[in-house]
Protein backbone atom coordinates (compact mmCIF):
# COMPACT_ATOMS: atom_id res chain seq x y z
CA UNK A 1 0.00 0.00 0.00
CA UNK A 2 1.36 3.44 -0.90
CA UNK A 3 1.67 6.21 1.66
CA UNK A 4 -1.19 8.05 -0.11
CA UNK A 5 -3.46 5.02 0.28
CA UNK A 6 -2.52 4.73 3.96
CA UNK A 7 -3.47 8.35 4.60
CA UNK A 8 -6.59 8.05 2.44
CA UNK A 9 -7.88 5.10 4.48
CA UNK A 10 -8.19 7.27 7.61
CA UNK A 11 -8.20 10.79 6.11
CA UNK A 12 -11.66 12.01 7.09
CA UNK A 13 -12.70 13.00 10.59
CA UNK A 14 -16.12 13.43 12.17
CA UNK A 15 -17.87 16.45 10.70
CA UNK A 16 -20.44 18.20 12.92
CA UNK A 17 -22.35 19.25 9.80
CA UNK A 18 -22.65 15.72 8.41
CA UNK A 19 -21.58 14.52 5.02
CA UNK A 20 -21.93 16.77 1.99
CA UNK A 21 -23.57 15.41 -1.17
CA UNK A 22 -21.46 12.76 -2.95
CA UNK A 23 -19.12 13.89 -5.71
CA UNK A 24 -20.37 13.00 -9.19
CA UNK A 25 -18.58 12.95 -12.54
CA UNK A 26 -20.93 15.70 -13.73
CA UNK A 27 -19.99 17.87 -10.73
CA UNK A 28 -16.28 17.37 -11.47
CA UNK A 29 -16.75 18.34 -15.14
CA UNK A 30 -18.76 21.40 -14.12
CA UNK A 31 -16.22 22.45 -11.48
CA UNK A 32 -13.30 22.11 -13.87
CA UNK A 33 -15.18 24.14 -16.48
CA UNK A 34 -16.09 26.86 -13.97
CA UNK A 35 -12.62 27.00 -12.42
CA UNK A 36 -10.85 26.70 -15.77
CA UNK A 37 -8.45 24.01 -14.53
CA UNK A 38 -8.03 20.24 -14.35
CA UNK A 39 -8.29 19.10 -10.73
CA UNK A 40 -5.64 16.59 -9.56
CA UNK A 41 -6.67 12.92 -9.68
CA UNK A 42 -5.47 12.39 -6.10
CA UNK A 43 -7.71 15.21 -4.85
CA UNK A 44 -10.67 13.69 -6.66
CA UNK A 45 -9.91 10.29 -5.09
CA UNK A 46 -10.26 11.81 -1.60
CA UNK A 47 -13.36 13.76 -2.58
CA UNK A 48 -15.01 10.62 -3.95
CA UNK A 49 -14.62 9.09 -0.47
CA UNK A 50 -16.23 12.21 1.08
CA UNK A 51 -16.88 15.42 -0.78
CA UNK A 52 -15.09 17.70 1.66
CA UNK A 53 -15.19 18.29 5.39
CA UNK A 54 -13.15 17.79 8.52
CA UNK A 55 -9.75 16.10 8.22
CA UNK A 56 -8.90 13.49 10.87
CA UNK A 57 -6.60 14.65 13.67
CA UNK A 58 -3.86 12.31 12.42
CA UNK A 59 -3.53 14.38 9.19
CA UNK A 60 -4.47 17.92 10.26
CA UNK A 61 -1.14 19.70 9.70
CA UNK A 62 1.52 20.10 7.04
CA UNK A 63 5.19 20.54 7.94
CA UNK A 64 6.90 23.62 6.48
CA UNK A 65 10.49 24.39 5.56
CA UNK A 66 10.25 27.77 7.21
CA UNK A 67 8.21 29.79 9.68
CA UNK A 68 4.79 31.22 8.87
CA UNK A 69 2.42 33.45 10.78
CA UNK A 70 0.88 30.24 12.10
CA UNK A 71 3.90 28.37 13.43
CA UNK A 72 7.65 27.90 13.14
CA UNK A 73 7.37 24.49 11.47
CA UNK A 74 3.85 23.68 10.20
CA UNK A 75 0.52 24.99 8.94
CA UNK A 76 -3.00 23.78 9.80
CA UNK A 77 -5.04 21.59 7.46
CA UNK A 78 -8.14 20.76 9.49
CA UNK A 79 -10.69 20.96 6.62
CA UNK A 80 -10.64 20.15 2.91
CA UNK A 81 -13.07 21.91 0.60
CA UNK A 82 -15.23 19.73 -1.59
CA UNK A 83 -17.05 20.37 -4.85
CA UNK A 84 -20.46 21.47 -3.62
CA UNK A 85 -22.96 24.07 -4.76
CA UNK A 86 -24.16 26.82 -2.41
CA UNK A 87 -24.17 25.21 1.01
CA UNK A 88 -23.60 27.22 4.17
CA UNK A 89 -22.29 24.18 6.03
CA UNK A 90 -19.61 22.96 3.60
CA UNK A 91 -16.68 24.78 2.03
CA UNK A 92 -16.37 24.46 -1.74
CA UNK A 93 -13.55 24.87 -4.22
CA UNK A 94 -16.19 26.58 -6.37
CA UNK A 95 -15.89 29.58 -4.03
CA UNK A 96 -12.22 30.05 -5.01
CA UNK A 97 -12.61 32.81 -7.64
CA UNK A 98 -14.65 35.00 -5.30
CA UNK A 99 -12.40 34.39 -2.29
CA UNK A 100 -9.19 34.87 -4.32
CA UNK A 101 -10.45 38.28 -5.42
CA UNK A 102 -11.71 39.21 -1.94
CA UNK A 103 -8.40 38.37 -0.26
CA UNK A 104 -6.09 39.71 -3.00
CA UNK A 105 -4.53 36.35 -3.85
CA UNK A 106 -3.01 35.33 -7.21
CA UNK A 107 -5.75 34.45 -9.70
CA UNK A 108 -4.48 30.97 -10.66
CA UNK A 109 -5.42 29.30 -7.37
CA UNK A 110 -7.99 26.76 -6.22
CA UNK A 111 -8.43 27.16 -2.47
CA UNK A 112 -8.44 23.89 -0.51
CA UNK A 113 -8.51 25.07 3.09
CA UNK A 114 -8.32 28.30 5.01
CA UNK A 115 -10.05 30.97 7.02
CA UNK A 116 -9.59 34.13 4.99
CA UNK A 117 -6.35 35.24 6.58
CA UNK A 118 -4.40 32.20 5.39
CA UNK A 119 -5.06 29.54 2.76
CA UNK A 120 -3.71 26.28 1.42
CA UNK A 121 -4.26 26.21 -2.33
CA UNK A 122 -3.60 24.37 -5.54
CA UNK A 123 -1.24 26.72 -7.38
CA UNK A 124 -1.57 26.62 -11.17
CA UNK A 125 0.76 29.57 -11.92
CA UNK A 126 3.72 27.46 -13.06
CA UNK A 127 1.94 24.45 -14.59
CA UNK A 128 -1.00 26.08 -16.36
CA UNK A 129 -4.64 25.00 -16.32
CA UNK A 130 -4.03 21.44 -17.53
CA UNK A 131 -0.89 20.74 -15.50
CA UNK A 132 -0.30 19.21 -12.09
CA UNK A 133 -0.47 22.12 -9.62
CA UNK A 134 1.79 22.55 -6.64
CA UNK A 135 0.35 23.15 -3.16
CA UNK A 136 1.18 26.47 -1.52
CA UNK A 137 0.41 28.30 1.75
CA UNK A 138 -0.76 31.88 1.24
CA UNK A 139 -0.94 34.38 4.09
CA UNK A 140 -3.23 37.21 2.98
CA UNK A 141 -2.44 39.38 6.00
CA UNK A 142 1.28 39.67 5.33
CA UNK A 143 1.12 38.93 1.56
CA UNK A 144 3.50 35.98 1.87
CA UNK A 145 3.51 32.49 0.42
CA UNK A 146 5.36 29.28 1.11
CA UNK A 147 5.50 26.19 -1.14
CA UNK A 148 4.30 23.06 0.67
CA UNK A 149 4.53 20.32 -1.98
CA UNK A 150 5.16 19.86 -5.68
CA UNK A 151 1.76 18.22 -6.16
CA UNK A 152 -1.35 17.30 -4.18
CA UNK A 153 -0.47 13.62 -3.72
CA UNK A 154 2.90 14.53 -2.20
CA UNK A 155 1.17 17.10 0.01
CA UNK A 156 -1.22 14.45 1.39
CA UNK A 157 1.62 11.99 1.94
CA UNK A 158 3.41 14.60 4.06
CA UNK A 159 0.51 15.41 6.39
CA UNK A 160 0.92 14.77 10.13
CA UNK A 161 -0.97 15.33 13.34
CA UNK A 162 -0.69 18.91 14.59
CA UNK A 163 -0.13 17.46 18.07
CA UNK A 164 3.13 15.87 16.83
CA UNK A 165 4.82 19.26 16.46
CA UNK A 166 6.90 20.59 19.31
CA UNK A 167 4.83 23.67 20.00
CA UNK A 168 1.60 21.66 20.03
CA UNK A 169 -0.18 24.56 18.31
CA UNK A 170 -3.12 23.57 16.13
Amino acid sequence: MTRFDEVRATFWGEDPYGDPPPLTDAAVRDAERRLGVRLPASLLELLRDRNGGVVADAWDACPTDGPTSWSEDHVPFDRLSGVVEEDGDHLSVLDSPCLVEEWGLPSSLVLLSGDGHAWIALDYRACGADGEPSVTWFDADDASELPLAGDFRTFVEGLRASASFHDGQD
